[in-house]
């Protein structure tokens, strides 16, 4: 039985605005399920539905098994740790850890136990009687996992947690948090705007764009099968090339706009030739060689130390105008010192999307 359920999950605001769209989603017991996607697409609202902050418009949330649409959020088995961390300033580090569980009444030396147990999983054992202003940003958001942890909840709900950390301690906590999850089995639903930070967490992906799930999958299969030019184009860093393309010989090959004709590794199902298209290639998958079959005129290079990103243009209309081009390469890799260049790209490598809706045809 999946931990969380969702069935045709929408909701929408009284003014008409519909933030949630029909949304289906097993989440299975002990998976790391990450909702990921740009501000505004919903998957913030989607997560304080689980958790009961917002109300549901349609559809159905299950928690364990039990439908939760009209239970409050305690009720629920769930707790959340927030991007602000929500600790309490006037109470130590105890105190917080502490504060759920004595509202619910439970019994003194079982919370003494709890709070240990977790200040010890969590490094903890030695602030647990400071105020928050006396810890660090990084010891704070131990803190509010803490207070989680001590709950023993059936779900682990983390909206944007480490958005406030600098960069090097954002990556050093999304380790801690997936090791910490995986160490207790309890199953994790976190929200992200951070594309890298879903693909390294996550054991599933759920790829958000204006309150519909465009792609649900594991990590590799959405990034290396997007079902959409949406997907295709924010998961991944730097971000997916697109072309402007039609599609010719019946679907056997794609004709690039002021370039070259391809033929596809595979044929692409459709009606007909000249079809409007936008081919998607990886900045890892365009390889510099005297023998490419594609122009590319070099603007500037960014060395980051075992590999090199490489910016340019394909040539458009009169040698302006042209589509702006990344590849990704091994720092050793020579690049000519000339500014002009040729690019390889295995044809099975293409992603081919429809012009008009975007998605995917290959």
């Amino acid at each position: 039985m999946a931990d969380i359920s969702l069935t045709n999950l929408s909701k929408t605001y009284p003014n008409g605005f519909k933030a949630i769209h029909d949304i289906d989603l097993e989440i299975e017991h002990g998976e790391f399920v990450v909702l990921v996607g740009p501000s505004g697409c919903g998957k913030s609202t989607l997560l304080r539905m689980i958790a009961g902050l917002e109300t549901v418009t349609d559809g159905e949330i299950k928690i364990a098994g039990q439908r939760v649409n009209e239970r409050e959020p305690a009720e629920r088995d769930i707790a959340m740790v927030f991007q602000n961390y929500a600790l309490y300033p006037h109470m130590t580090v105890y105190n917080n850890m502490a504060y759920g569980l004595r509202n619910k009444g439970t019994a003194r030396d079982e919370i003494e136990r709890r709070v240990q147990e977790a200040a010890k999983l969590l490094e903890l054992s030695e602030l647990l009687d400071r105020k928050p202003r006396q810890l660090s940003g990084g010891q704070r958001q131990r803190v509010a996992m803490g207070r989680a942890i001590v709950r023993d909840p059936v779900v682990f709900l983390f909206d944007e947690p480490l958005s406030n950390l600098d960069a090097k301690l954002r990556v050093q906590m999304r380790l801690e948090i997936k090791r910490l999850q995986r160490r207790l089995g309890t199953t994790a639903v976190y929200v992200t705007h951070d594309q890298v930070e879903a693909m390294t967490m996550a054991d599933k992906l759920v790829v958000m764009n204006a309150g519909v799930a465009e792609q649900i999958g594991n990590p590799m299969s959405v990034y290396e099968q997007p079902a959409t030019q949406f997907v295709a184009g924010f998961i991944g860093s730097p971000a997916m090339n697109f072309l402007p393309a039609k599609l010719e010989d019946n679907g056997k090959a794609v004709q690039i706009e002021n370039g070259p004709l391809l033929t596809l590794a595979s044929k692409v199902n459709s009606s007909g030739s000249n079809r409007s298209i936008v081919v998607g290639i990886r900045p890892e998958h365009l390889v510099p060689t005297p023998e490419g079959a594609i122009g590319f005129a070099i603007e500037m290079i960014e060395a980051l130390g075992a590999e090199s990103l490489v910016h340019g243009l394909l040539p458009g209309n009169n040698g302006v105008n042209g589509v702006d081009i990344t590849l990704r390469i091994d720092a050793a890799t020579a690049i000519p010192s000339e500014s002009e260049i040729r690019l390889h790209v295995s044809t099975d490598r293409l992603h081919v999307f429809d012009a008009n809706t975007g998605e995917r045809l290959n």
